[in-house]
């Protein structure tokens, strides 16, 4: 009857929302399923896009018959993207911020009376996610070209484009894709300020508005051009054109299983330049006659150093050892290809004791602060873990995750967490400093502080009492700042590596103060943001999005995911994007996989899973040393976007500034998010780059052949680079 007096079988979509602040998650999740049978009984076509708790009850979803995405039926589990967003943050400090204003669907307004950090911040908070097709110009361009023609010349900044196998299957997004060439009527995915500015693309015309300088001028033209490249590449489709899309879509990213709602179908490009066929994959991936993959030509699992392996291993975690001896460790991925994966373990094989754990130099992990009771609900910290594991990491580059915590809790996710590497369990307490020093919370990447505990009725203030507790007890903890750089001194032959380059070990240089550990810290309510910095003057009103600690990322609530609901229901491919970065690849077939119960499966490689691993990834890129410093001294963003794009691969998206740029012996380490800066706007050597990287061959070409990778040091605020 109700159903009947809202005229649901009239409505265009119907939203069911959760209470994120519920007693029982499971409950929650549990009734709001039963709601959507319940309206799919009365209308079966009408689009439905709901709220979830928990990831393990997607499941359910997909046993209702009328149940089907293509329809635009969504869902968004909360738990899923919540630690999704903060995994990514662990990669790139900030980006959490950065994408969870990009789906807000607000306004900006800046004003003179603000700090300037607060106007470049806010800034990048009106810009939002646009899909629009591209313009017959656009057609045969590789992704790489028509992004710089949108920036510089259109100003905008085109993130991915759909893609349409030539099978006739499901559409997927590439994110910025290599050696693809954009066939006609291509979608593009743009990050601008409002969608009269997106409309600049589809309006473009090469033979019109080649000689414009204003972008604003760009507008609709009646030209012969412009009609007749809509008829030859919508409708006539003549041969001429087809053979070059085709011969672009052969080099680009046709050929790949098609992706769905779960996440993007990985780009299957070659590695090589776009001209050559897809046999160009061999030269960077291939697989020997014994199944072992090489890359470059050089097996994974042989180290150039072997025979110094032994000399490497001192006072290393016997994890980070492994990471300099691949004949220890074979590379695996699970079945889909999409992520790192090991035989299941005994959780008593991964529990460290305070001791233990003191013993192993951890550095550059994750630490894991996570406050929970026995019997509290699963928040699911596989979707934590699972980003971090990404296939388009190289083993070594994976971070070791400490999770600090009760083991009782522990157990009971440990199904979900025993295939994924590199995961260690300290049975503590997140508050006990000798606990937190026994981990190195002073040397790790990022600190992450959680709670599974059902928050309270009485007083919302007091959900939030053990991470606000955790985080001022992190910072005002002093630490003896005794790890430098470790080098490996032996004889003059010792140290030298086949190559002729010095092996240098290089450790992260440890934080004194508490106040600089990296940290993201999840709230329940978005009041309680007032209390975790203490040199803050943030009105106890104020909006979390407009918060210092949000805006420097790190502090993180489940209420900004609400907005997601508008966003999905105007754009449903958003959401696809959004859920495709920062799960680190999920796809529906991986989800089928995760339903059946069972967990991952462990998968043998094939050319056809190891080419999963080419897709892009969020990562952080720092101005003060390495091939972009040159920008760093007072260049344009512009310039440096497109020297990026053009030499590199890299598609830049945003900077991570700090908030006191000026070198006072008072100033404030903290940094804060600029969203897709202006053109012209003014660079430092201290700032970082969040930008979309190429999994293999851009540090190829970035370094050195003796260089195995180049990894962030955030604390020296420098590239750091690690001779292998």
């Amino acid at each position: 009857i109700d159903l009947g007096r809202v005229k649901v079988h009239e409505a265009d979509a119907c939203l069911v929302l959760a209470n994120k602040y519920c007693q029982d998650p499971d409950a929650e999740d549990a009734a709001n399923i039963m709601r959507v049978i319940s309206i799919k009984n009365y209308s079966d076509d009408i689009r439905v896009i709901i709220q979830l708790m928990q990831y393990h009850n997607k499941a359910y979803l997909l046993n209702i018959p009328s149940w089907d995405w293509k329809q635009g039926d969504d869902v968004i589990c909360l738990a899923e993207l919540k630690l999704g967003f903060i995994a990514q943050s662990c990669l790139a400090p900030g980006f959490s911020t950065m994408m969870a204003n990009l789906f807000a669907m607000r306004s900006f307004k800046t004003s003179p009376d603000m700090a300037a950090w607060q106007n470049d911040y806010l800034q990048g908070t009106g810009c939002e996610m646009y899909t629009e097709t591209l313009s017959p110009t656009f057609t045969g361009m590789s992704f790489s070209q028509a992004s710089e023609l949108c920036f510089v010349k259109l100003k905008l900044l085109l993130l991915a484009i759909e893609v349409k196998p030539d099978d006739g299957g499901d559409s997927k997004i590439s994110i910025n894709p290599r050696g693809a060439k954009i066939p006609a009527n291509t979608v593009g995915f743009f990050i601008a300020q409002s969608a009269e500015e997106v409309k600049r693309a589809w309006f473009y015309c090469k033979a019109c508005h080649e000689d414009v300088k204003d972008e604003n001028q760009i507008k609709k033209c009646k030209c012969k051009n412009f009609v007749g490249g809509l008829m030859i590449h919508s409708v006539l489709k003549s041969q001429e054109i087809s053979a070059q899309i085709t011969k672009g879509k052969t080099n680009g990213v046709a050929n790949t299983k098609p992706g769905g709602p779960g996440g993007v179908g990985p780009a299957q490009s070659s590695l090589a330049s776009g001209n050559k066929g897809p046999n160009a994959l061999k030269k960077n991936v291939s697989v020997k006659e014994d199944g072992k993959p090489s890359m470059n030509g050089r097996p994974t699992n042989k180290a150039a150093v072997q025979q110094k392996s032994a000399k490497m291993e001192v006072g290393i975690a016997d994890d980070q050892a492994k990471d300099f001896d691949f004949e220890k460790t074979e590379m695996k991925y699970d079945s889909t290809g999409m992520f790192h994966w090991t035989p299941a373990r005994a959780i008593e094989d991964c529990i460290l004791d305070r001791n233990q754990a003191a013993m192993t130099v951890l550095n550059g992990h994750v630490v894991v602060c996570l406050f929970a009771d026995p019997d509290s609900p699963l928040i699911g910290l596989r979707n934590l873990v699972m980003p971090l594991r990404a296939s388009n990491f190289h083993y070594h580059e994976l971070k070791h995750v400490v999770i600090v915590g009760s083991v009782d809790y522990i157990r009971r996710e440990w199904k979900t967490l025993q295939n994924l590497p590199k995961i260690s369990v300290l049975n503590g307490s997140p508050l006990s400093r000798a606990d937190l020093r026994a981990v190195n919370v002073n040397l790790c990447d990022m600190c992450v502080i959680l709670s599974a505990k059902v928050p309270s009725n009485d007083d919302p203030t007091l959900a939030d009492k053990e991470a606000i507790l955790a985080s001022l007890n992190i910072k005002a903890m002093t630490f003896d700042d005794t790890i430098g750089v470790l080098n490996q001194n032996g004889g003059a032959n010792d140290s030298l590596s086949p190559l002729g380059s010095p092996i240098v070990l290089q450790r992260k240089q440890g934080s004194v103060y508490g106040a600089n550990v990296p940290m993201i810290t999840e709230l329940v309510n978005d009041s309680n943001v007032q209390f975790l910095d203490q040199d803050d003057d943030d009105d106890p009103d104020t909006e979390l999005y407009l918060t210092q600690p949000f805006a420097c990322g790190t502090a993180f609530a489940v209420s900004v995911l609400d907005s997601l609901m508008s966003t999905t229901y105007f754009n449903q491919n958003a959401l696809t994007l959004i859920r495709s970065l920062i799960t680190g690849g999920a796809t529906p077939e991986l989800e089928l996989i995760l339903a059946e119960g069972a967990g991952l499966r462990g998968g043998y490689s094939t050319p056809e899973t190891l080419s999963n691993r080419d897709r892009c990834r969020v990562g952080q890129i720092s101005l003060s040393e390495g091939p972009l410093s040159s920008f760093g001294e007072g260049g344009k963003y512009i310039d440096l976007f497109v020297a990026a794009l053009r030499n590199y691969g890299m598609l830049c998206i945003g900077l991570y500034r700090f908030r006191d740029t000026a070198n006072a012996f008072d100033a404030s380490s903290k940094r804060y998010v600029i969203t897709n800066p202006p053109t012209d706007f003014a660079l430092l050597p201290s700032d970082q780059v969040f930008v979309f990287i190429h999994w293999i061959d851009w540090l190829e070409r970035l370094l050195p052949p003796t260089v195995d990778r180049f990894r962030l040091n955030k604390t020296t605020k420098s590239v750091r680079v690690n001779a292998v």
